[in-house]
């Protein structure tokens, strides 16, 4: 787990390479093992290295083969190193590493090489004699990869933040997806919030040569899916499930230094936690975080399960006063604004102060699995399709009387549906994930009305009828849609910022491909017979507890009601009170959200408030125009 730096087709190759020792200092915290900076002709390359298999000095990056043709910057880990080497036999090989096998698989294959890889990773390939650079992220967008192009300059890298410290683009606020944000406490797509930067989007790559750029998807779930095993009996289908999550639990074990892993108590964690255990050599690690506040604490859940797997469990009790003072560094870890992530920057710094340099989590288990309320809204969305039937007119004013008996974002949101012209997951599930309506965000900012527009677009060109999409399952759609709306542009995104601010690398078994095309390919009535996640409890056996199966979902939060109406206070009126003053937003409509929250309005939730002063502490921090 590293942090890459690139920059393609500057003028002068020694200004490239102080840059690009400019933007290797901006990644420092992504890599405190080793820095390198590489560079000929037009292409100079970065690279920070955190050590976690073959921690020899020899691995060290860029990596130049023996020809010294052939130079690789790459971020992220092959689980399948090992099998891949043995179809590479030829190759003189000066590591025990994933890094200089995946350097040789892409000069005798090319990008062909890149459906081979199961892993995640962000990575730079060039080819000196070709003077052709080859970019690529991983299926699932777990490994970021941000890129700009001014003149003929093209600049990449892991954060936002080292291409800001280039010096080769400004930064200045993308008014154009503030809507966006202020909808989704994200920005979706291929966009950034700062102007001119843009994400290589998951499962592609971009090759750049002679200023000719090609982007090209090399995979997608849809076409990936293997529907024969919506033949298999129930008993072989949970067999096949159990043993497909087995092989993703254990390809992530390989490791040269200690691992552990992030415990909630929930089934995913759970689960994860269970398996590792039973794989592991030795005694497992893991993390909890706990509150004082006792409705939010799942300490006494994830004591069961580590008594149960007998591991070395930390329990980090947190207090809103420990946040507030952690708040400073959290922030400035944030390389793109979230309503989310704060969590996962506190227990990623507690595992990488108990030696821990990577962490298993158990993130995608939800969206696979059905573990979420819009699962259920979406299955029962069949049975009114009847509504389409009356008049526009008259569901216009039904949805007006919803809101007028019970005001507040949920009715506004199925309001918004009534008035749909179609009922399919591309049209109504945009709606699913706003934290503000189009209204609401309009009444925030002059240009608060984009977004969804976005969201709706990337979900029906990905499952429009005639694609393979089409056959996809019910839930699949719905999975497909949080896999690469909410879980890349949100958790992913917050997943790798936070916890490589601590240089802790995060391993998310849920997203194994092959795992992954599995659960996509069940029916929606093996998936969701009776209970969320019922499919994958059955599948797991006695290995789960039944106080864990049966327990309430809390979802990984903090009492940020409480702390924010208390010792949070002043941060969120400083942050509020700015942005309210910011050009592009609307002073008295964001003053009057904070009041609303701060009189106890049951439809101005925490998290309503909170992703607008994160917003306004990241333009702070980074001094965004």
């Amino acid at each position: 787990m590293c942090g890459i730096n690139g920059i393609f087709g500057h003028s002068s190759l020694e200004e490239a390479k102080v840059k690009i020792r400019k933007m290797n200092d901006a990644l420092a915290h992504r890599g405190p093992n080793a820095d390198g900076v590489w560079g000929n002709g037009p292409m100079a390359l970065g690279h920070r290295r955190l050590s976690i298999i073959d921690l020899d000095a020899g691995a060290n990056q860029p990596m130049v083969d023996a020809t010294g043709r052939y130079v690789l910057v790459f971020n992220g880990e092959i689980y399948n190193f090992k099998d891949l080497k043995l179809g590479l036999r030829d190759y003189d090989f000066q590591t025990q590493g994933d890094t200089e096998v995946l350097l040789a698989g892409l000069i005798r294959w090319g990008e062909k090489f890149i459906q081979s890889l199961n892993g995640m990773f962000a990575f730079a390939f060039w080819d000196k004699e070709k003077e052709e650079l080859l970019l690529a992220r991983d299926r699932f967008g777990i490994k970021p990869l941000y890129y700009t192009r001014t003149n003929e300059t093209l600049t990449f890298s892991s954060e936002i933040r080292a291409l800001m410290s280039s010096g080769l683009i400004g930064k200045k606020l993308n008014t154009d997806r503030i809507g966006d944000y202020l909808r989704y406490q994200t920005v979706h797509g291929s966009d950034t919030m700062i102007e001119g930067v843009f994400k290589l989007a998951p499962a592609s790559w971009m090759k750049i040569q002679d200023n000719e750029i090609e982007t090209k998807a090399y995979w997608d779930a849809t076409n990936d899916t293997q529907f024969g095993i919506q033949k298999l009996s129930r008993p072989d289908l949970l067999d096949r499930i159990q043993s497909e999550f087995k092989k993703a639990v254990s390809r992530r074990l390989v490791a040269d230094v200690p691992m552990g892993a992030f415990l909630s108590g929930g089934i995913d964690s759970s689960a994860l936690v269970g398996m590792a255990a039973e794989l592991s050599h030795g005694k497992l690690k893991t993390f909890n975080i706990a509150f004082d506040e006792g409705e939010f604490s799942e300490a006494k859940y994830a004591r069961m399960v580590a008594d149960r797997f007998d591991t070395d469990h930390s329990e980090i009790k947190l207090s809103p006063h420990q946040l507030i003072d952690d708040l400073p560094d959290a922030l400035k870890a944030m390389d793109h604004p979230s309503g989310d992530g704060i969590n996962t920057y506190v227990v990623s710094k507690a595992a990488k102060n108990a030696g821990i340099s990577v962490a298993l989590s158990g993130l995608g288990g939800d969206e696979l699995f059905a573990g979420y309320p819009i699962f259920k809204q979406f299955m029962s969305l069949g049975d009114k399709y009847w509504l389409m039937t009356f008049p526009k007119f008259l569901r216009r004013l039904a949805a007006k009387g919803l809101n007028a008996i019970q005001p507040g974002i949920p009715s506004e949101k199925k309001g918004q549906i009534l008035t749909l012209d179609y009922l399919d997951i591309e049209y109504v599930y945009p709606f699913s994930r706003e934290v503000a309506t189009r209204s609401q965000a309009a009444a925030l900012s002059d240009v608060g009305t984009g977004g969804i527009e976005t969201v709706h677009r990337m979900v029906k060109g990905a499952l429009e009828f005639g694609l393979p999409g089409f056959a996809l399952p019910k839930l699949s759609k719905v999975s497909y849609a949080e896999i690469y709306i909410y879980l890349e542009a949100v958790l992913l995104r917050d997943t790798d910022q936070m916890s490589m601010a601590h240089a802790l690398e995060v391993r998310v078994p849920f997203l194994d491909h092959e795992f992954v095309r599995t659960v996509l390919s069940v029916s929606d009535q093996e998936k969701y017979p009776a209970s969320p996640k019922k499919l994958f409890v059955d599948a797991m056996g006695d290995m789960l507890p039944s106080e864990i199966v049966n327990r309430p979902k809390m979802g990984f939060t903090f009492p940020w009601a409480e702390w924010m109406n208390g010792e949070l206070r002043p941060f969120c009126e400083h942050h509020i009170n700015q942005l309210a003053a910011r050009p592009y937003f609307n002073e008295k409509a964001v003053l009057h959200r904070w009041k609303q929250f701060l009189n106890g309005n049951k439809s101005v939730t925490w998290g309503r408030i909170w992703y607008l002063c994160v917003l306004d502490a990241w333009m702070e921090t980074n001094g965004i125009d």
